[in-house]
């Protein structure tokens, strides 16, 4: 029978790169895995991030065979990005790609006798062939979600296959209310001797179908009467066990969890899951928590997963690569509507073999998450024409559609577009389903554009299904004010914004899905801004999983059905003023607000509840009583609110818009713009005008007025945007800038001769 060791425990670690060691290196380092040696530089705020090619060394034992001819693979669960695998010195297996399963079969490398020695050497290096290439995301290195070792008979179920679990199941309900098991599985070297067992349980564990198959021909088709469907509020789970039979003497065994569902999109209906209209309304996860990285336990990840049940959501977009296994299992198991991806994200490479490993990767996602009754979308790219489009890029993606429909017809294919996607684009007809990554209101325009955008993309495209992939703005819980605005990455103005979109979410049923970029703050070694560097601030919760920001309870009003009441600013805890308002969230239809005691005011109202009060001099305490639940907080009256509530770069950003137009002098800048030749302008790319430094210096100054970014050569955000027109990235900013920045800046640009 199969055996997995788990080799998680004493692995020795170097951070340079050594090369490959010919004895046991018992001078490197200890580890124990989950092991990133990013988990701490990777979001600490430092700029920047180690991306070197590192090694891990471990001893194991050959596994005992009590057949002859059997086999030995390593298993490796995830390494970034890239990974050579040696067993006794001689390379197993080499594997391109961050975020799944691989493994080598390393029988003939193995010595029978004594220890053998396993080195891998993992490398998160830019290479051109390897997807992301670039993203706002941290690329962290190393053998973060562990190795097992697998032994296993000569005749055994496959696992050469793409990482894959050599069994897929697909269940289908009838109309009768039971559900046919389409079952598969993929035997190596089988003979007449060998049959498949096939074996369905329910959650109680009692056997509910049979069957039976000869080893070469082990499909079969298995009836289950009066069965319970998996849905989102009773994810209801079968076990199904393929076991590999010689005579009397069961040779090997896999199993998985499936759940009876049926599920599809319509543009006017949104998401139907069962045969009921289901909008989808949840968020994106990333995988990695405060100085650990992406190095997370089975703990960690079902610790993620019940954050958001808390929140009412009952969707995950799985942004942007594959996750672990133990994240899907908590999904199947919580009911989550999974939409799960492959890391084609911001930078299209047109070289081929960057082309192959999207395909790799696709192949990979899908055939090891198959069975998994949470999936229901696979996603192919993320913002990709950030670059702009070509004949190229859309014949890749229909590649990839196609390979997605061919591997698994079951599910659905999507998208998720950047912003600047034309309305009109042949990238709108490639997948099953479309998405819309906006971020009116924070990059770029005003919140209240969301929704006649959205409206008036649906009437364009009345047989598209459209969804919202990514909405979001940093929220960082140190910044106050009574007057939010927009970059001032105040919790307050998250909130607002958070609050306008949630209703104009719930407005617009027919949206099939939405997903808040994003549920918690997140490692992006790059970034610099609102005063927390290193991270993306977006989150609905902080990156160390301690604190759920205002914004997460106006979700919790909207979407959880049990009883919920919260007092938003409660850590702008010292306010100044006559009067301060206090706002309060809950799914109940009236609240009533005590202060110090004292009835302040009883309200009716959907989600929202605006009070203002005013505060007595020193402490006060505020309760909102929503009849089965209650809240409290304390605050706190002071003549002057404290400095750090106010971030200094959001004043010294409006003197710097100011003063760009002093010194932009008396220009026409209503006049239409000109793009003389021979000149720079702002439909040159943030690459060409790099070539001249008195262009890049009023350019990058422009560009952090405009969005706050800093645009340097080969550091923070240039490989997203170097291939940007300066005119598309000041524009996506739109909303930010006054009238007539985009146009002073040109004026500017065309006076200066293009190198």
């Amino acid at each position: 029978m199969r055996n997995v060791i788990n080799l998680n425990q004493g692995w020795k670690f170097i951070q340079k790169d050594a090369g490959l060691p010919e004895t046991f290196p018992a001078e490197w380092q200890d580890v124990n895995l989950p092991h990133t040696w990013n988990a701490v530089d990777g979001h600490d705020g430092n700029g920047s991030y180690d991306r070197g090619s590192y090694w891990y060394a471990k001893t194991f034992a050959m596994p005992k065979q009590p057949l002859a001819g059997g086999k030995v693979y390593v298993e490796v669960l995830a390494a970034g990005q890239q990974a050579h695998v040696y067993v006794n010195g001689k390379e197993a297996v080499y594997h391109e790609g961050g975020y799944s399963i691989f493994r080598a079969d390393v029988t003939e490398l193995c010595r029978e006798e004594g220890e053998n020695l396993l080195v891998i050497n993992c490398s998160n290096e830019y290479k051109d062939s390897v997807y992301p290439q670039s993203a706002d995301f941290t690329f962290y290195g190393g053998l973060y979600r562990g190795v097992n070792l697998i032994s296993v008979p000569d005749t055994h179920f496959d696992l050469d296959y793409f990482g894959g679990p050599g069994l897929t199941v697909t269940p289908k309900p009838c109309d009768c209310g039971g559900a046919v098991f389409e079952l598969n599985s993929y035997v190596t070297n089988p003979d007449e001797n060998f049959t498949v067992l096939y074996s369905i349980r329910d959650a109680e564990g009692k056997e509910v179908a049979g069957g039976c198959r000869p080893a070469d021909a082990p499909a079969i088709t298995l009836y289950v009467p009066d069965a319970k469907l998996w849905s989102i509020d009773e994810p209801y789970l079968y076990t199904v066990t393929a076991t590999l039979q010689r005579r009397n003497e069961a040779y090997d065994e896999v199993s998985a969890k499936a759940g009876v569902r049926s599920f599809s999109c319509d543009p006017s209906k949104g998401f139907i899951l069962n045969g009921t209209e289901t909008p989808l309304r949840g968020v994106s996860r990333h995988q990695d928590q405060l100085y650990k990285g992406n190095a997370l336990t089975r703990e960690d990840h079902y610790q993620d997963a019940a954050i958001i049940k808390e929140l009412g959501a009952n969707t995950i977009r799985l942004a942007h690569y594959q996750h672990s296994q133990d994240f899907y299992d908590a999904c199947d198991e919580m009911g989550f509507i999974v939409w799960a991806e492959i890391p084609f994200i911001s930078v299209f490479n047109k070289d081929p073999d960057a082309h192959q490993n999207c395909i790799s990767q696709l192949k990979e996602l899908i055939i090891q998450n198959y069975n998994h009754p949470s999936i229901c979308f696979w996603g192919i790219s993320n913002e990709i024409l950030i670059g702009g489009i070509s004949e190229k890029l859309v014949e890749n993606h229909r590649e990839l559609n196609a390979l997605a429909k061919e591997l698994d017809p079951t599910r659905l294919t999507t998208i998720a577009h950047v912003s600047m996607t034309p309305l009109e684009s042949p990238m709108h007809h490639i997948t099953d389903v479309i998405s819309w990554n906006h971020y009116f209101g924070w990059y770029g325009g005003k919140m209240e554009d969301n929704g006649p955008w959205l409206d008036r993309f649906h009437e364009m495209h009345p047989d598209l299904c459209v969804g919202v992939s990514e909405y979001g703005c940093e929220g960082v819980i140190t910044n106050h004010g009574p007057n939010p605005a927009c970059k001032d990455y105040s919790e307050e103005y998250q909130a607002l914004y958070h609050e306008h979109m949630a209703k104009v979410l719930d407005e617009r049923p027919w949206i099939w899905s939405s997903h808040v970029w994003n549920m918690f703050d997140f490692g992006c070694a790059a970034r610099n801004e609102g005063g927390v560097a290193g991270r993306n601030n977006k989150g609905l919760v902080t990156m160390d999983r301690k604190t759920k920001k205002d914004s997460f309870y106006i979700y919790q009003a909207y979407w959880s059905k049990k009883p919920m009441v919260h007092i938003a600013g409660r850590r702008y805890a010292q306010r100044a003023g006559e009067t301060t308002q206090v706002r309060v969230y809950s799914n109940q239809p009236e609240v009533t607000l005590y202060m110090n005691g004292d009835a302040v005011e009883t309200k009716a109202a959907e989600k929202v509840f605006v009070f203002d009060v005013a505060l007595k001099d020193g402490m006060n305490i505020l309760t909102a009583d929503a009849g089965c639940v209650k809240d409290s907080i304390t605050l706190e009256k002071v003549e002057k609110e404290p400095a750090i509530y106010v971030l200094p770069e959001v004043n010294e950003r409006a003197e710097g818009v100011a003063n760009w137009f002093s010194a932009v002098g008396s220009m026409d800048l209503k006049a239409p713009m000109e793009f003389p030749e021979g000149k720079y302008s702002v439909k040159d790319t943030i690459e060409e005008i790099a070539n001249c430094p008195e262009a890049m210096e009023l350019t990058a100054k422009a560009v952090k007025l405009a969005t706050n970014f800093t645009i340097e050569r080969g550091k923070g955000m240039w490989d997203m945007m170097h291939s940007m027109t300066v005119e598309r990235l000041i524009t996506m900013s739109s909303g930010l800038v006054p009238d007539g920045f985009l146009e002073s800046l040109n004026a500017k640009l065309i006076q200066i001769d293009k190198v």
